[in-house]
């Protein structure tokens, strides 16, 4: 192995670790949202959007490690 390759296989590690990151934080807002909503009905629509803007912001960590790291 050159140190081409071992370059790639590190681009590629960051990248996914960064994705799996994202996922799982995509998860626990939704799951903690689910959660609040059954305690709370009444409060879904702001819970509702909170939960969005914060899924939305942990997508941007996906993007960044993707595109930060393919250079």
């Amino acid at each position: 192995m050159d140190i081409s390759s071992l370059g790639n296989i590190g681009r590629g590690l960051t990248s996914a670790l960064g994705c799996l990151g994202a996922a799982i934080g995509v998860a626990m807002i939704g799951m903690k949202a689910v959660e609040m909503v059954g305690r709370n009905p009444s409060v879904s629509g702001k819970i509702l959007v909170q939960s969005i803007l914060g899924m939305a912001l942990a997508e941007a960590v996906a993007f960044y490690s993707l595109f930060l790291y393919q250079g």
